[in-house]
């Protein structure tokens, strides 16, 4: 698996490719407010980890970046919620 999420910005998401599929969240970015509105694993790769992986690249990406989240899908609302540490990305 690689371990490198990118950003794809031109399709509005964030990508992790593993064992030859892509692993998603999209987003929307108002100001330096970044809302998480989908995340996707193919459903060959679940229970593997794998969302919470995307997840990790993803704060990476907007703590670099300097924004705010909104996890408005049911994952990264749970992600952010079992992740107390990461209470200071969350748009208030």
């Amino acid at each position: 698996m690689s371990s490198t999420v990118r950003d794809n910005p031109a399709r509005h998401r964030f990508e992790l490719d593993v064992d030859g599929a892509i692993a998603i969240a999209n987003y929307r970015i108002d100001g330096g407010v970044i809302t998480i509105f989908h995340t996707e694993t193919p459903p060959h790769l679940r229970g593997r980890g794998i969302a919470s992986r995307l997840m990790e690249g993803v704060v990476d990406i907007v703590r670099a970046r300097g924004l705010k989240v909104v996890p408005s899908c049911a994952f990264a609302d749970d992600y952010f919620a079992k992740h107390a540490e990461l209470s200071d990305l969350l748009a208030k």
